[in-house]
């Protein structure tokens, strides 16, 4: 069984599967899946292998051991695996934290249009549509994708860095006056 979840876990890819799928296709428990899954990963730990099994959005998947990058990268040199702008970074991660969101919204936060970083987000399948907003003019609603998980090495959401929202104090300091002074 361990050698036919890993024909599977190859056959479907970068799709992977979950563990209510690993059950139904093997016709086992999720007990003897997870045992399984446990062995072969067990399997793999061995240094002279060159893959792993990692859950990643809540999909198991065959994926390359980082040890090895620098050989990989050599191999896959395309438009996608160029990094990010910083104007779809800051996107992207106003999309993460607030999902689901519009694009207007991402604007207000942003200060400025990310109508191509979007574009750009959904070509590369790390944001998707998430249906239209009840807001005025029904506009789209975004959130992350799995393979935005995998594109950061997260299980899920929860592993993304916390951060600390500063209120900005309306409260007008004259600079000049509190760093300078005449003598």
């Amino acid at each position: 069984m361990k050698a036919v979840l890993e024909g599977l876990l190859f056959l479907v890819g970068e799709d992977g599967l979950d563990l209510n799928q690993i059950c139904e296709l093997l016709n086992i428990d999720s007990l003897e899946a997870n045992n399984l899954i446990s062995e072969l990963s067990k399997d793999y730990t061995s240094p002279d292998r060159g893959i792993k099994i990692e859950l990643l959005g809540n999909k198991y998947k065959l994926t390359t051991k980082v040890e090895h990058k620098e050989y990989y990268e050599k191999l896959v040199v395309e438009e996608n695996n160029k990094e990010l702008t910083q104007s779809c970074l800051e996107t992207l991660a106003i999309i993460a934290y607030n999902e689901p969101i519009t694009r207007v919204e991402v604007d207000e936060i942003r200060g400025v249009s990310s109508m191509n970083a979007i574009k750009k987000l959904l070509l590369r399948d790390l944001i998707k549509n998430l249906g239209r907003s009840d807001k005025p003019g029904k506009p789209y609603m975004y959130g992350t994708t799995n393979k935005f998980l995998d594109y950061f090495g997260l299980k899920d959401k929860s592993e993304l860095p916390k951060i600390e929202v500063v209120e900005n104090s309306n409260d007008e300091i004259d600079l000049f006056k509190s760093k300078y002074k005449e003598d």
